[in-house]
């Protein structure tokens, strides 16, 4: 197996559940999963300041993959080794964050955020729209991987975990004093 960063993204975003696997029982490529979350934040972050947006989203952009690696992950391994758990799930935090991290792999096309909205028959929707979904269904089966689980209860899983981290993040921007 190469352990070489960019085949790793690209067998990562080819969603190959042999590379999950290979990341969660690798604990020195915590390192590389961390490197490809900085790199989609990067991505979104040139894609903002390529597309002129103001500097607020543009840190906005930075932030997120890495607010969303880290809190949906704990979150993720959180339900699912304990409310999803299967009768295979053996687990802990850091196997979640390595799967999860190289699931952040299509977030290289967060660079399309330089680019207009695309209009669809009224509705507006963001470049970066299918970057955003690519990372969820890596995400879910990165979950199935480190939790070693069926796709449908990683499905209910990483639901419930970005639920979870939405209404903590919703909880936080709204007792901001603004």
């Amino acid at each position: 197996m190469s352990r070489s960063l960019p085949r790793r993204m690209l067998r990562a975003a080819l969603l190959e559940s042999a590379l999950y696997e290979e990341v969660e029982a690798e604990r020195r490529s915590l390192g590389q999963a961390l490197l490809v979350v900085l790199l989609a934040s990067a991505a979104g972050a040139l894609g903002a300041w390529l597309g002129a947006e103001p500097p607020l989203r543009l840190v906005l952009e930075a932030l997120e993959p890495i607010v969303f690696w880290i809190g949906a992950s704990l979150f993720a391994y959180m339900a699912g080794a304990s409310f999803f758990r299967g009768p295979h799930t053996q687990t802990d935090y850091a196997e979640v964050l390595r799967t999860t991290g190289f699931a952040f792999a299509p977030g290289l096309l967060r660079v399309l955020g330089a680019f207009p909205a695309i209009d669809a028959g009224g509705l507006r929707l963001p470049p970066t729209l299918l970057a955003d979904a690519w990372i969820v269904v890596a995400s879910i089966v990165a979950v199935r991987q480190a939790l070693d689980f069926s796709t449908a209860r990683a499905v209910g899983t990483f639901g419930v975990a970005y639920l979870l981290l939405w209404l903590l993040l919703a909880g936080a921007l709204i007792s901001l004093p603004i």
